[in-house]
């Protein structure tokens, strides 16, 4: 669609431009008293005016990135594509900047639905209060194309939901999780627990480390049980569970032995 506006654009303003030298080559003046060049003049010299006008907005503002910016939404192409998830590698500047919010490329490592890992870039613009957000290693959904990966668009549809399907299902097929767990995080009563103890028995999956946790539950009744709990986690996650942390737990009222803890993705 961005490329059918942009030839739009430049038909119409060749248009515009070709009537304009026509009328001015093909005048015949009104009467011989008529200065001569005429017909260069009038109405017709606002066309180029207006087609040097229109065709470097339209570009600029079908630019990949920019219409989201101004619409809040992907753009057409992308509105529907798969949602895959993509952790940053490296981001720039591009240089080019809309209402001084500049625009950023970003260097993708997008995990699609099946699996596969695939490169990609995005544009976007950023609002400077959160450019620091984006850092190598920060995990982000994505939208993609599966006959066109080379580029991605951020995810703009605010469904949550999604993006946590997309990261639940990537994390059962690393082993990191298991369906059953999800369930407990999904049906179980969500509580408080207390970090007593902490081991790392040295086991690693996909860049993950497992740890062994001690934990201290609270029932709703105020109440509390110890039980322990392994998971796996990234690097950047480990100081959320050090010994004497309030963790956000999930459990069953009957299988008080099984407590999943809930994790921020990008700590």
């Amino acid at each position: 669609m961005m490329k059918s506006l942009r030839w739009i654009a430049v038909g119409v303003a060749a248009l515009a431009v070709a009537y304009y030298l026509f009328h001015g080559l093909t005048y015949v003046g009104a009467d011989e008293f008529e200065p001569a060049g005429m017909g260069w003049l009038g109405w017709q010299m606002v066309l180029p005016i207006i087609a040097l006008t229109l065709v470097p907005m339209v570009f600029a503002f079908t630019g990949e990135g920019i219409l989201a910016a101004f619409t809040g939404r992907n753009s057409a192409a992308f509105r529907d594509g798969l949602v895959g998830l993509g952790t940053i590698r490296s981001f720039a500047q591009t240089g080019l900047t809309v209402n001084d919010q500049p625009q950023v490329r970003i260097e993708f490592s997008v995990e699609g639905v099946d699996g596969k890992t695939f490169a990609s870039t995005a544009k976007m613009i950023v609002p400077l209060t959160e450019l620091a957000l984006l850092q190598p290693g920060v995990v982000l959904p994505v939208r993609y194309l599966p006959d066109r990966t080379d580029r991605v668009e951020v995810d703009l549809s605010g469904d949550a939901s999604m993006a946590q399907r997309a990261m639940n299902e990537s994390m059962i097929r690393k082993g990191i999780t298991t369906r059953h767990k999800l369930d407990i995080a999904e049906r179980g009563i969500a509580t408080q627990a207390v970090v007593q103890s902490l081991s790392v028995p040295g086991e690693i999956r996909d860049g993950h480390s497992k740890i062994e946790l001690g934990l201290a539950v609270t029932r709703p009744d105020g109440s509390t049980f110890t039980t322990r709990v392994e998971k796996f986690l990234a690097p950047s996650c480990v100081g959320q569970v050090q010994v004497g942390r309030i963790l956000r737990v999930h459990y069953l009222p009957e299988n008080e032995h099984e407590v999943v803890i809930a994790l921020a993705v990008n700590a």
